[in-house]
């Protein structure tokens, strides 16, 4: 193995050998070079770089966000789509996928402030509204805004320039170009995993409401099932046999002689993962299991979670079917997007807290104090809000793997939302200590979580909180 601080020539066959399966059950893979694949740290640069890259885009331009804030900065970033649009005579392909309720809540919100797009380029503009099939009547007209929310969302976040991506857990609004701490990989001139990325938005489009210039929704032309009017068995069949779709094609694409051919030609590999759970897709968390339970007596494990709550299932392969040291890094309470929130929301950090001593006994439990350790990300006046892993194999404090992507690892992302992250395996030099100082970075403003803090007085949750939290525990 090599030393700390050296990297391999080649990705180490066993990382590689990790990701068989999903060559036919997640089913897509493209490779690239140095140069391509590069790290943001800052949340103003990441708003910089959405800000150039839609002034500058040729062919099209595809943001996929849970919304779309309604400040200044969001309507830099409406204006700058709107300049490419009036500069091109509208020949760039602009397509916006948000969530529906998300998107509508309040009067002032991600629709409106997309409509003048729609008034002025509807031909070159499509904006699209995922609305989960689970949230039906009655229960659809009692539940109010914001909770309504609870159910399930289009949680994806990608942010597709012609042959570029960006793959983030942030979403489009003022606190993440400010001071919400996320993760931001941007992989330039790619066209594969664009395309694949485009193609993937398009189908999910399909089955969304679309957005006309008057603040309507409607079916796509192409779709004949309303999400939560038609028949929900119907629909998520339907979406989920779409969706599937589209991996058929790429698994016909990449057969393993051409993932080998390849393989000696690059030293970065890139797996794109999704995890639609409330249409039956549940290939992100099989990847992440099979990661977890492979992970190599001596490596270490870095994870990072902003709304941290781990399935059964995680934890169980973490604890006991794993060999790996871990390094969880949560936020504090203060640093949780909830913090400070008005009604019932306000007692949200609290409940995370509450879930993090469950797990620290867990840990006490299996008799792992020395191998998983969890940390609170705390830095005065930010949130946090990132999301990912870093893999180092023994010997090496560099990573050879990071997921990255809006998965929180809980069970709102295997169950209810649409996510993606993509995989990046390297040994690319550069790129390792890139990531490396992404991660060490984030773990920096981390404080050990320890029996001693929960018992704190400030950190003592309300009795009815525990019961929220038993009862809510998989909407988290």
């Amino acid at each position: 193995a090599p030393a700390i601080g050296e990297c391999a020539h080649q990705i180490p066959p066993e990382i590689i050998g990790w990701f068989r399966p999903c060559l036919g059950a997640s089913n897509f893979l493209t490779l690239t070079g140095e140069g391509k694949v590069s790290v943001i740290s800052e949340p103003s640069v990441f708003h910089e770089t959405l800000l150039s890259q839609c002034l500058s885009s040729k062919r099209r331009i595809t943001l996929v966000s849970l919304y779309l804030g309604t400040g200044t900065l969001e309507e830099k970033l409406v204006s700058s789509i709107q300049q490419n649009l009036k500069e091109s005579n509208g020949s760039v392909r602009v397509k916006i996928l948000l969530d529906y309720t998300r998107g509508s809540r309040g009067s002032h919100n991600s629709r409106t402030m997309l409509l003048p797009l729609l008034d002025k380029y509807q031909k070159s503009c499509q904006v699209c509204l995922y609305h989960t099939p689970s949230l039906r009547e009655p229960l659809r007209s009692l539940l109010p805004q914001r909770y309504n929310e609870l159910v399930g969302l289009q949680h994806m976040k990608l942010y597709l320039f012609d042959d570029s991506i960006i793959i983030s857990g942030a979403n489009l609004s003022k606190d993440y170009f400010t001071n919400r701490q996320d993760r931001y990989v941007l992989i330039e001139d790619c066209k594969p995993l664009a395309d694949f990325y485009d193609a993937l938005v398009s189908r999910v489009c399909n089955f969304s409401l679309q957005l006309d210039k008057a603040n309507q929704v409607q079916l796509h032309e192409s779709w004949d099932i309303h999400p939560y009017k038609g028949d929900k068995e119907r629909f998520t069949a339907a979406a989920r046999q779409h969706i599937w779709g589209l991996y058929g094609s790429a698994i016909a694409e990449n057969n393993q002689d051409k993932v080998e051919a390849l393989q000696e030609e690059a030293d970065t590999m890139i797996f794109p993962l999704v995890e639609m759970g409330e249409l039956g897709l549940h290939q992100d968390s099989e990847v992440t299991r099979h990661l977890l339970e492979s992970a190599q007596d001596g490596s270490t494990v870095h994870l990072s979670s902003g709304y941290f709550n781990l399935t059964q299932d995680y934890i169980d392969c973490l604890l006991h079917r794993s060999y790996a040291n871990y390094h969880i890094l949560m936020a504090h309470p203060t640093a949780n997007g909830f913090y400070g929130a008005k009604g019932l929301a306000g007692a949200i950090p609290a409940a995370y807290t509450l879930l993090a001593t469950k797990f620290l006994r867990h840990i006490q439990h299996a008799d792992q104090e020395n191998r998983v350790f969890v940390y609170e990300f705390q830095r005065p006046g930010w949130t946090f809000h990132s999301k990912g892993l870093w893999y180092s194999p023994p010997g090496s404090l560099l990573p050879t793997l990071t997921l990255v992507g809006s998965s929180n690892f809980g069970a709102r992302s295997v169950s209810r939302d649409l996510e993606t992250q993509v995989a990046i395996l390297t040994s690319n030099p550069k790129l390792q200590q890139n990531l490396a100082k992404e991660r060490d970075q984030l773990f920096s403003r981390g404080t050990l979580f320890t029996r001693n803090i929960i018992s704190k007085p400030e950190r003592i949750v309300p009795f009815w909180v525990h019961g929220a939290a038993r009862l809510f525990r998989n909407y988290f």
